[in-house]
């Protein structure tokens, strides 16, 4: 080799080691930030019991109101401790005089994937004794749901079964329903003795401009699915910082106050927001609400009202350097091109994802197909399975071409990969599960889930 180079590879892998550098000392920094925050609302007087504020939360917002509700006591004096619900053992319930807690329900009635190890492990105990524990619940559900507050409910009866004595009647709360909401406030302020808490109120919400609209999907046998690009209103206006993992929710015109969330497709670094839309239809054949205005109504140029919010349960977290298994269907594409577009947009193409993604139709529904074409082209995507349900006799599924890669499946977590699944609740969801559970063992997909290696969006 000339020195040339050697010269040249030896700068190359300097730049490299540079690089992991930096990624290291910015994940070091979030790492102490988000200590700092945990660490503020740890107890600051030696022997005080602190209360237990927990949260089972598969959207963010069970997470959002569990950090809210331990601010507000702390700045009242009280000293608290903050967790999701899987990281409390029993020890900690029997060791406990007060638990707050915030519970979302994932699907019909079952505990979001932040509680999954506390519902099969703790509350597996039919025998224990509770009646030291003074317990206030807030669940967090959706009417149009079979089993609304499902979880919550469920747990409100085992702890009350348990002999645990309510602080307070469980409040049950629809689609973040503000008076549910402040019945919650005025307990707390009534438990900590203050008047003065915080006002909670979600950030405002900012006009947007739609920029760009594409249809994806003509001729497909489905409904219509857009791709669409907002940007600030006013011009010039710096984007919002958001994560991939993240959400918007959109105001509809016609529904002031019943924001609905979408995933976000893109980062900051693309200068947009990018939204995947598939218009949906409703009982009587009339567009939705939400997904027919922004896929017909809403012109190009006209302001879109909405606000970014944070999900910490789908962000990347502690897997900035693992493997990502990313798996979803239809517009849950969106969820998925956010978390390579970021990783593409840190120029971590030594770091391998695989994408599983279904849809309908190679023909009309391969959904951003050119640009992940080239991301594998490229290098950033080391395998690409898509998976076409109508394109032979018997129907074919994400599920199924999981199944069928087993053996790399288990080679790729065995390496450290972290798995992403996102798009529909019904079908999708769960079957990705059950294989999961299938190739891993439960035990090793609950530890995966635990570590924060196992992360969904679903809806």
């Amino acid at each position: 080799m000339t020195s040339e180079k050697w010269l040249y590879a030896l700068a190359t892998l300097l730049c490299y080691a540079l690089l992991c550098g930096a990624i290291a000392w910015q994940h070091r920094n979030r790492q102490r930030a988000a200590q700092r925050r945990v660490d503020a609302l740890l107890p600051a007087t030696p022997g005080v019991p602190a209360w237990w504020v927990a949260y089972a939360s598969q959207t963010g917002q069970a997470e959002e109101l569990a950090l809210q509700t331990a601010q507000a006591l702390h700045t009242a004096g009280v000293p608290v401790r903050l967790a999701p619900l899987s990281q409390i053992s029993l020890a900690d319930l029997q060791q406990a005089d007060r638990l707050l807690c915030i519970a979302s329900t994932y699907g019909e009635g079952d505990p979001p994937d932040s509680a999954v190890l506390f519902a099969r492990q703790v509350m597996a105990n039919a025998g224990v004794t509770l009646s030291h524990l003074h317990v206030g619940l807030l669940a967090l559900g959706d009417k149009t749901y079979a089993h609304f507050c499902g979880f919550g409910r469920q747990l409100d009866q085992w702890l009350m079964d348990r002999g645990a004595q309510a602080l307070f009647e469980r409040i049950d709360v629809d689609k973040s329903d503000p008076d549910a909401l402040q019945r919650w406030r005025q307990h707390l302020a009534h438990l900590a003795g203050t008047s003065d808490l915080p006002d909670w109120e979600a950030p405002a919400l900012q006009p947007w401009r739609l920029r760009a609209r594409q249809h994806l999907n003509p001729g497909s046998a489905g409904e219509e699915v857009h791709h669409l690009e907002l940007v600030p209103a006013e011009a010039g206006a710096a984007l919002p910082e958001w994560q991939a993992g993240d959400l918007v929710q959109v105001e509809v015109p016609t529904a002031p106050g019943e924001p609905r969330d979408y995933s976000i497709a893109s980062v900051p670094q693309d200068g947009a927001v990018h939204l995947l839309v598939r218009r949906t239809r409703r009982a009587d054949g009339s567009p939705g609400l939400a997904s027919g205005w922004l896929t017909q109504a809403a012109q190009t140029g006209d302001t879109v009202t909405l606000r970014v919010r944070s999900h910490g349960g789908f962000r990347i977290g502690d897997n900035a350097q693992r493997p990502l298994i990313l798996i979803g269907n239809g517009t849950g594409l969106a969820g998925l091109r956010g978390h390579m577009r970021a990783r593409i947009a840190a120029g971590k193409g030594q770091v391998p994802m695989w994408l599983l993604f279904g849809e309908r139709n190679a023909t009309c529904d391969a959904h951003y197909r050119d640009e992940i074409d080239a991301w594998q082209r490229d290098g950033w995507l080391r395998r690409v399975d898509w998976v076409f349900s109508r394109d032979q006799a018997e129907r074919r599924y994400v599920q199924h071409a999981l199944a069928e890669a087993a053996a790399d499946v288990k080679e790729w977590v065995g390496q450290g990969a972290a798995v992403y699944v996102c798009g529909s609740l019904e079908g999708m969801a769960g079957e990705v599960n059950g294989t999961l559970q299938t190739i891993l063992g439960e035990e090793a997909l609950q530890q995966l889930t635990a570590d924060g290696r196992y992360r969904r969006d679903v809806y």
